[in-house]
Formats: C-alpha cells, sequence, structure tokens
C-alpha cells in the first residue's frame, strides 16, 4: 500500500463570528493560503491531482472547486467539497490521504474553510406554491429523525449529566484552554502555523476569541445556557471564522520534490454513537482505531480533541485515560474558536508542527452522532 504523508500545513487567524473577519466569504479567507501555498511550493503544486475542503454552513456549491479558479490554479485540478458537519475538515484529510493509499492520485490539497458570519439564512419552502404565510428561517438542517437531534447545548448537557461532568470542571478546563492557548501566542508557537490576513489595511495575526483577562472567578459568575444547566458561554466554543490548507504526497513522491519531514498517515476511523450524546464519538473513533492498530492509549504522545464543549472534552478523557500531558497542548478551540469544516483541519496543522511527538491523534465529535479520528506518525 502506497503511504501518504503531509508535508506542509497552514491556517488563517480565527476570527469571532461578526468579528474582524465578517465580511470575507469563505473564497476569501482562503486565497492568502492559496497565495502562500504557490510561493513555497509551486513545483509540487502543478501536479495536484484534487484539492479536497471541508465546508458546513457556506453558500452551498463547490467552494473547493470555485476557490481554486479564483486563485488560479489549473483549471484541470476539479476539486470537491465534503460535509459531516463538525468532522468536514478531518474527513477531507482521511479522504485525500486514503486516495494516495488507493493510488488514486499522489499530491492534494485537503483542509476546511468556515464563515459563520457569512453564512446565508435558510428559508423553509411552503408546502404549497400559494401558502401566503410569512417566511419560516431555521439555523440548521437536522442531524437526526425528530426526537433524536438536541440542540448542541442540549446534547453537551447529555454528556455532562451522563458522564458526570460538574460544572466546576467544565469551568476549569475552559479557564486552562484559555491560558495555554494564549501562552502559545506569546511564546510564538502558533506563529508556525498561522498566515496572517490583511483586513482594511491592517493585519490580522492573532486568533480574535482568546481572552487574556479571563478568571476562574469570571467563569463561574456566568449563567447557564439551559436551566439548571452547566454548560455556559465561558465553557463551550464560540462561532467563528478561518480556514486550514494542507499539503498532502504519496511518500516517494515527496521525496522526490524535495521533502524529508511531516507527518505520515498511519489510519483513520469515522464511527457512529447516540445523536443524543453526540459530543463523545471521539471516544469510539479513537478506542477503535487504537484496537485496529493493536495499540493502547500510553503509546500516543500528543491528541488534538476539538473542544467545542468542556463537557465533550473531559467525558472522552476520561473514557480514554488520556493524561493531562497528552491532551491539547496549545489548548483548543473554547479558547480559539471553531470555525466548522476548518477545526478538524486544524487539529492537524498543530500535531504537524509538534515535532517532538512520535504518534499522535487527531479526534472530532461530529453533530447526528458521530466522531473521527485519525493516527499519524512523524515522517
Amino acid at each position: 500500500m502506497k503511504q501518504a504523508v503531509i508535508v506542509a500545513a497552514k491556517r488563517t487567524p480565527f476570527g469571532k463570528y461578526g468579528g474582524v473577519l465578517k465580511h470575507l466569504e469563505p473564497e476569501d479567507l482562503l486565497m492568502t493560503l492559496y497565495d502562500h501555498f504557490k510561493l513555497q511550493h509551486s513545483d509540487s503544486l502543478a501536479g495536484v491531482d484534487d484539492i479536497i475542503l471541508g465546508n458546513v454552513v457556506g453558500n452551498g456549491g463547490n467552494i473547493a472547486r470555485k476557490s481554486l479558479l479564483e486563485a488560479g490554479l489549473a483549471h484541470s485540478i476539479p476539486g470537491v467539497t465534503l460535509d459531516r458537519q463538525c468532522g468536514s475538515g478531518l474527513e477531507a484529510i482521511m479522504h485525500a490521504c486514503r486516495m494516495i493509499q488507493a493510488g488514486a492520485g499522489e499530491i492534494y490539497i485537503a483542509g476546511g474553510v468556515e464563515s459563520t458570519s457569512r453564512a446565508p439564512w435558510k428559508i423553509k419552502r411552503p408546502q404549497s406554491v400559494y401558502d401566503t404565510k410569512l417566511p419560516e428561517f431555521y439555523e440548521r438542517a437536522a442531524f437526526a429523525p425528530e426526537g433524536q437531534d438536541p440542540s448542541m447545548i442540549q446534547a453537551a448537557e447529555n454528556v455532562a449529566r451522563t458522564y458526570h461532568v460538574s460544572r466546576e470542571a467544565q469551568d476549569k478546563y475552559a479557564h486552562e484552554s484559555h491560558r495555554k492557548s494564549l501562552l502559545a501566542h506569546q511564546q510564538g508557537v502558533m506563529s508556525q502555523e498561522i498566515i496572517p490576513l490583511t483586513v482594511k489595511g491592517a493585519e490580522v495575526a492573532l486568533d480574535e476569541s482568546i481572552k487574556p483577562k479571563l478568571t476562574l472567578k469570571k467563569l463561574s459568575r456566568l449563567r447557564s445556557i439551559l436551566p439548571d444547566g452547566t454548560v455556559t458561554v465561558g465553557n463551550c466554543c464560540m462561532k467563528n471564522d478561518g480556514a486550514v490548507m494542507l499539503l498532502i504526497m504519496e511518500a516517494k513522491t515527496a521525496q522526490r520534490y524535495g521533502y524529508t519531514t511531516g507527518l505520515r498517515f498511519v489510519d483513520g476511523r469515522t464511527t457512529g454513537v447516540d445523536p443524543q450524546l453526540l459530543g463523545i464519538g471521539p471516544f469510539p473513533a479513537v478506542q477503535q482505531l487504537l484496537e485496529r492498530q493493536q495499540l493502547t492509549i500510553e503509546d500516543i504522545d500528543a491528541i488534538e480533541l476539538n473542544e467545542a464543549f468542556a463537557s465533550q472534552v473531559i467525558a472522552s478523557q476520561q473514557q480514554l485515560h488520556i493524561t493531562p500531558q497528552q491532551l491539547n497542548k496549545y489548548g483548543g478551540a473554547i479558547a480559539i474558536g471553531h470555525p466548522y469544516g476548518a477545526s478538524g483541519a486544524a487539529l492537524v496543522t498543530r500535531l504537524f508542527y509538534m515535532t517532538a511527538a512520535r504518534k499522535s491523534i487527531a479526534t472530532m465529535g461530529i453533530g447526528g452522532g458521530m466522531g473521527n479520528a485519525i493516527l499519524f506518525e512523524r515522517w
């Protein structure tokens, strides 16, 4: 079987919903990344077989195809856009790696993009063309049948209750995410993965959602979103805008182009869970992935688990017996944000720069009751 390796990975800074990146369409968020890849990897881009991008709340159509044409890449590159809700960016990477393993191609760009700020309004179509009722707006399509499709907040509460995750534990985890993310920015760790954007003449180089002055006391004062709940706006992620792009090659092809280091794709797994407990998806996905590779959690040096809600991270951490030293070394989505279709690719980008990690895993919990996970080795 052919080997797939990631040889380059970059992302934009993540902006808040309605924040500094609010006027940029998904294609616009991608342009700076395309420009960087064309400048730094021009030789290999000439041989790209496909561009695979995750996107969840965009304008529809095929953002991958439209954006690559706007970026001036060859018309012969097709482009495809995937939607597995929050797992889309990770699924795009898995798909590209599987294509290489199967011998279907040698060079792929994969990643994800999301502008929650520019997401179009959704309107239900009336049953009759003669219906005169006012249009009915809705936020998202159903992820599961009626009665099995809780709101994201309710699902996080379900996880907290089922796995006995306290409000105090969630707040403490959220505070630690902000602390680690802020420190990573201050120490220049994030600058390795971020390509700054220029917006209205000003450079944007930092993730907008990090709160430098956040304290546990402030978190404890926040009211729960649902009555008698534990989930607050402080211990869950924000909606965000951002893009991520990775260059993935067949190993021998990468060597031919002069690449000598990166991440080797070992295996990936996508699985389902009860939609009422959708946040726990990383648990079976990682568990099944480890079992298939005859590994234990102790064999993994670094694990990036998307922080949609503190409750789901803590529950997955407990079920998988992940140590604090293994988990989200530089913080996560509670601090830097969650641009849905890009978040999984951002986890892999973080692992790409953790050069001391020999084996690593990126994993996502997904709306509708799913989880996906990818295992990498240092190449």
